[in-house]
């Protein structure tokens, strides 16, 4: 049986149920916008990936239906970038998710704006709702961050009291989430075949969490100065007359 909550505002009745997602729905929203957007997306997943963040649990996924029924017709919103902390059952081929028929609220829900701006901060009521007031008001989603890839600018919402509030970033530029115990920021600077803007992640040691190509970078300056500090070393045994291949074993 589908979970029904009714509210009251304005005079107007929501009555909200959290249904599945019917096998002939068409998923409305474009599921790309611009070319970067993928890429920021799978940006912020992999640093979660690599440094062992992500657990079977949860759900980590870009442009995907979130999906619920209000007053009787089904919609589906498909953010940039959700992380819902832990669903009931893990599915390979999962098309959509419903959030507390399926799991967990969102915990953070992210748009990325595009050329078509201004649906993100749509508090369009009727019928399909817009996404700002779908992520406030129908599913309740505590952090909604809305990201300019082009001029870099991040904004982070917080729910507080039912409705979003802007928050300000720490002395270094970083937003907590308590729901991820990290800290997301902007940085600049080239990956893949895009130079510019990205959304990265930060420990509660202020250690970023690297991509793959950083992680082998990382790991090959390590060797190399391995290599250099071997090499000074046998210099200097020769200089003072020692064969470095005659020293005695440990």
């Amino acid at each position: 049986m589908a979970t029904q909550i009714s509210e009251t505002k304005s005079s107007t009745e929501l009555v909200i149920s959290w249904e599945a997602l019917p096998k002939d729905f068409q998923l409305e929203d474009e599921p790309v916008e611009n070319s970067g957007q993928p890429l920021l997306a799978g940006a912020l997943r992999e640093s979660l990936e690599v440094s062992g963040f992500i657990q079977p649990q949860m759900l980590i996924a870009s442009n995907f239906g979130l999906c619920a029924t209000i007053n009787g017709q089904f919609i589906a919103k498909a953010p940039d970038w959700v992380y819902v902390p832990s669903v009931k059952s893990i599915k390979d081929d999962r098309r959509s998710y419903t959030p507390l028929l399926e799991g967990d609220i969102p915990a953070v829900v992210m748009e990325f704006l595009s050329e078509t701006q201004g649906e993100e901060y749509s508090v369009k009521r009727s019928f399909p709702p817009g996404k700002w007031f779908f992520y406030e008001q129908i599913l309740k989603v505590p952090v909604y961050i809305i990201f300019d890839p082009n001029g870099g600018l991040l904004e982070f919402y917080q729910l507080e009291n039912g409705r979003y509030e802007l928050q300000q970033p720490n002395p270094d530029g970083r937003h907590f989430i308590a729901a991820m115990n990290l800290f997301l920021g902007t940085w600049q600077g080239k990956k893949e075949a895009r130079t510019g803007y990205w959304l990265r992640w930060w420990d509660e040691a202020d250690n970023l969490l690297l991509w793959a190509v950083e992680l082998i970078e990382q790991e090959r300056q390590r060797a190399e100065q391995e290599r250099q500090q071997k090499e000074k070393l046998v210099a200097y045994l020769l200089s003072q007359g020692i064969d470095p291949n005659n020293l005695p074993e440990n």
